[in-house]
């Protein structure tokens, strides 16, 4: 656990660090638009500037480097607008760096729909606990994680039987169900004890899908979607139970980034739907019956 916060903190001061860059880039380019309009001014007016330079269109040149720093601002937003997000395909592992920048907003909702949600699961406790000592400007906290009804027979994951054909295992399933209960525990825990203090208000709830951990979706504050597909080939040998199984990795899965900065807004919109709707039909698991909803 330890190693994957520290993962998550260092990608959160990347992305800081990037901003920093930016904003730092566009002080310096104003900066100098507004030296080269200062001194083409100064030359048409004061002859010995005027000499010096060597120039002959020193008022020509001053209000074109004006009508620079006037457009500037506008031309680094519509580029901004018009191109694709600056991350196309991200792998899972670096989850943890959208995890940090969502919990920048002072409303805070990240959904996930997956297999167990291990890879965004540290991520999670690592932020949460953070804002028991510095809340900064976030005030509520939504989290919905939507994984397979581990209660139902399943191909995948199962045990790899005769000729490699899946066969399913209710031992290995209760196992999975165990591991999602262990992490609904801690999340709901942390989550219990921050909205007690009053600072911060935090839900965080597991839900069950039917069918077979197929895609991996992670929705951060409706503004970006992150979607790819777990490879259901994989197979792991597990040594206490002395046989292997279908058991897809997460950490091993490359996620499309959609964003409503870019071109994808219509997109956005569709996934955070879809997981809306798949939200509302989704049960509440066994672990979390008869406790207060």
């Amino acid at each position: 656990m330890s190693g994957g916060s520290g993962s998550s903190a260092g990608e959160g001061g990347e992305s800081r660090l990037r901003r920093f860059q930016e904003r730092a880039e566009s002080l310096v380019t104003r900066t100098l638009l507004l030296g080269v309009f200062g001194t083409g001014l100064t030359a048409q007016f004061v002859k010995p500037v005027g000499d010096a330079l060597e120039g002959k269109a020193y008022l020509g040149g001053a209000l074109l480097s004006l009508v620079g720093y006037i457009l500037y601002d506008q031309v680094k937003e519509l580029t901004s607008a018009v191109r694709s997000p600056a991350r196309a395909l991200v792998n899972s592992s670096q989850l943890g760096n959208f995890v940090t920048d969502a919990f920048e907003a002072r409303r805070v909702e990240i959904s996930f729909l997956g297999y167990t949600g291990e890879t965004l699961y540290h991520s999670l406790q690592a932020r949460l606990e953070d804002l028991s000592h510095r809340p900064g400007t976030t005030r509520r906290v939504l989290i919905r994680i939507l994984v397979p009804d581990f209660g139902q027979p399943m191909t995948v994951p199962s045990k790899v039987g005769h000729l490699d054909a899946p066969v399913d295992d209710p031992d290995f399933r209760k196992r999975l169900e165990r591991q999602c209960s262990e992490y609904d525990g801690i999340l709901s825990q942390l989550a219990a004890r921050l909205t007690a203090a009053g600072r911060v208000r935090v839900d965080c709830e597991y839900r069950l899908y039917p069918g077979i951990p197929r895609d991996k979706i992670c929705i951060f504050n409706r503004q970006q979607v992150l979607h790819g597909l777990y490879d259901l080939s994989v197979r792991m040998r597990l040594h206490d139970m002395g046989d292997e199984y279908y058991d897809p990795k997460g950490y091993r899965t490359d996620l499309n980034v959609w964003s409503r900065e870019g071109v994808a807004e219509a997109a956005v919109a569709a996934w955070t739907q879809h997981f809306d709707d798949l939200w509302h039909l989704a049960k509440r698991p066994p672990w979390r019956q008869g406790t207060p909803a």
